[in-house]
Order: structure tokens, then C-alpha cells, then sequence
């Protein structure tokens, strides 16, 4: 495959980085709470504002109407100039519920959620993982009772990334209650402001709270909020998961490039202390992400594509983010007892042990790689 942009693609990328290095925010961004989400939808409103929110989203929703090789440019030019990170309490919003809306949900769901997003109205988190039910994601037991027109809602979910300050939640249900397994579940727009809803954050070994635990207590929700069918959930989930595993590494992998840029020009600073195992380390993660974003272009380009390509690129990536923070935690050395506010490459090798897990463990992602796109047959006890 050959992956070219056009002379209008450079000079969309021409214009997006002129606005970028005018409007980049100086300051850095919160690293949790009510500060985060104030920093992160002021930064949306602020490329709203200007025409630069949603630029491959639908232009009848607000968005741009582009191609994703503009998305591409501009998740590229955004890195380079130092803008707030993908991984910020938007990524939700913009990497998978969005899309999912757009690709399964009603016209009157996307008229409503899609332009809140664009303009920086609202903030999304994920409902899915459970106690008993992280990387065996089908059996959940979070569940909806059809109650007239609505759904009465009891369980809990785990790890719900920014549930704290979510306006909405994308939340995956067991509403049939004599189905097992993958049938029987619905994938329901949350608002996160309803009664019976109880959030409860978690601190990482970062020290931040990203996470929470949520749980819900008769939580009524509309059946007008089901996407897609009652019960047909599963298939619903799956364009989800696509979206996390495959578009939405995009802006990851563009950002994760920049960081072993930051680390080789690191190691050129501190030349004389460095041996030759750690340069020759440095120097294949280099090249390690370098083809990190071939393949990423190719699984997001090539035709046909499979539904199981975006497992390749999560695996690729989560593994080399650990192997490339592991380096700089090497070189750092005795540094790496400072974990000051100031040096970001500490909780950033702390938040990397969660990317084997994230998004389906690497174990689930070598599982689907090999059974669905290799063919291999199915692991001996599942």
C-alpha cells in the first residue's frame, strides 16, 4: 500500500499548524477533577470557535465533513505543537461515543449528543467494565428492567475513566434477563446526572483519579437512549471497541512518537552517561514507532478492512508505550526518585502499565489476532 497526502492535505496542514502554534494553551493542563474538565472544554470551545472541532464528523452535526487523512494532519500538527494531550477527559467523547453515535445511533440522538460534543458542551466516560466482568466483558450483569418506556437500572461498574465530571456515560447492560453471554445486552446513553447514581473515584499508583467505581440504584433511563436495539447491545459494543482499538490510537500513537523524539534528544543531552545498550534501545523504539504508524495507516486505509485489525495496532502500541517509558526511566536513573509535579515522564510511566490492560488486555488482543484474524483455533479452557 502506498499512503500518500494530497498538495491540498499540505496545505490544510499549512494552515491547521499556523492556527495551532497561535492557540496552543501555555498552561498545562490539570491532571484530574473539576479543573480537568474546565481546561479540556475550554480547549474544545476554543477550536470550535475557530472551525477546528470534529473535523472529519459530519458537517449536517457541526463538524467539518473532511476525510480522515485531514484528522490524521491534524492529530499530527496538534502533537507537534504541543497541544493538550489526546488522553484528555474528552478522548471519550471524540474517539469512541461519537463515532458510535454517529456509525448506530437514531437521527435524533446524533442531532442532540454530536453538536454538545463539537462545541464543548459535554464530556462522555465509558460504562462497561464490572468487578467480575473487565477483560470477559460479556458477562456482565449490570442490568436494565424494561419498566414502560424506560429502563430501571442496578449494578456497578469499574475503571470508568472521568466519571467524576461526565455529563454522559456510554453504558453497556444486561437487559434481557434470561440471555447469556453476548446476547441480551443494550448500549444506553447515560446521563450521569440522574438519581440512584453513586460515583466513587479511584487513585492510580500515579496518584491521580482518573478512575471511579459507579454504582446505580433503580437508575431510570429512557428507552429512547437505547442505540441502536433493545438487546442487540453486543454488536453495538463492538463498533465501540473498534473505534478504541483502531481510529482512536491515531492521536495516541502521533503523541507516543513525539515522546521518543523527546527521549532521543534526551539521551543526546546526557551522551557521556548513556552506554551504548541504552542508545541501541532508544534507537529500536525510534524505529518501533515509526512503523507503529505505517501500520497504522495501513489498517485505517487498506481495503478490505477487517473489524479485528484495530486489535494489531492496540497491542503494538500499549507494549511499545511500556517499553519506551521503561527507557526513559532508565535514563532518568536516580531521577526517578524525584517524582515531582515537574517531571512528566514519571506518571507517565506509572499511567503505562495500564495500557496492557485498557481497551481489552493484551491477553484478549493476541486471543482475537489469533482467532480471527490468523484463524488459529481457540485457546484450550475458554
Amino acid at each position: 500500500m502506498r499512503f500518500e497526502f494530497t498538495e491540498e492535505d499540505r496545505a490544510f496542514r499549512e494552515e491547521a499548524r499556523r492556527w495551532l502554534l497561535a492557540n496552543v494553551p501555555s498552561a498545562r493542563a490539570p491532571m484530574g477533577g473539576p479543573a480537568a474538565r474546565a481546561f479540556a472544554l475550554d480547549w474544545v470551545r476554543k477550536r470550535h470557535a475557530a472551525g477546528w472541532s470534529g473535523i472529519s464528523w459530519p458537517a449536517a452535526y457541526g463538524g467539518l465533513g473532511l476525510s480522515y487523512e485531514r484528522q490524521i494532519i491534524w492529530h499530527e500538527e496538534s502533537v507537534a505543537a504541543g497541544a493538550p494531550s489526546p488522553l484528555d477527559p474528552t478522548f471519550v467523547c471524540f474517539n469512541h461515543a461519537g463515532p458510535t453515535l454517529i456509525a448506530c445511533g437514531s437521527e435524533a440522538q446524533k442531532s442532540f449528543h454530536l453538536p454538545k460534543i463539537l462545541a464543548g458542551e459535554a464530556l462522555w466516560c465509558q460504562g462497561f467494565s464490572e468487578p467480575d466482568s473487565g477483560s470477559d466483558l460479556a458477562s456482565l450483569r449490570t442490568s436494565g428492567r424494561v419498566e414502560g418506556d424506560h429502563l430501571v437500572v442496578n449494578g456497578q461498574k469499574i475503571w470508568t475513566t472521568h466519571a467524576d465530571i461526565a455529563d454522559y456515560q456510554e453504558l453497556l447492560i444486561r437487559t434481557d434477563p434470561g440471555s447469556q453471554r453476548h446476547k441480551g445486552l443494550s448500549w444506553v446513553i447515560c446521563d450521569m446526572k440522574l438519581p440512584g447514581i453513586t460515583v466513587r473515584p479511584i487513585e492510580n499508583m500515579a496518584g491521580v483519579t482518573h478512575f471511579a467505581q459507579v454504582f446505580y440504584d433503580d437508575v431510570r433511563i429512557p428507552l429512547s437512549n437505547v442505540v441502536g436495539a433493545l438487546h442487540d447491545g453486543w454488536n453495538v459494543a463492538m463498533t465501540t471497541l473498534g473505534f478504541e482499538r483502531a481510529t482512536a490510537a491515531t492521536a495516541l500513537q502521533v503523541e507516543l512518537s513525539a515522546r521518543i523524539e523527546a527521549l532521543s534528544a534526551m539521551a543526546r543531552m546526557r551522551s557521556d552517561a548513556v552506554d551504548g545498550g541504552l542508545l541501541h534501545r532508544i534507537a529500536v523504539a525510534r524505529a518501533e514507532a515509526a512503523a507503529l504508524r505505517a501500520l497504522t495507516y495501513k489498517t485505517l486505509f487498506k481495503e478490505p478492512a477487517t473489524p479485528f485489525d484495530g486489535s494489531i495496532v492496540r497491542l503494538f502500541f500499549a507494549e511499545l508505550a511500556q517499553r519506551i517509558y521503561r527507557i526513559a526511566m532508565d535514563l532518568l536513573g536516580p531521577q526517578n526518585a524525584e517524582a515531582s509535579p515537574d517531571n512528566e515522564w514519571i506518571p507517565a510511566y506509572l499511567e503505562a502499565f495500564s495500557e496492557t490492560i485498557a481497551g481489552g488486555t493484551a491477553e484478549i488482543q493476541r486471543n482475537i489476532i489469533g482467532e480471527r484474524i490468523l484463524g488459529l483455533p481457540r485457546g484450550g479452557g475458554r
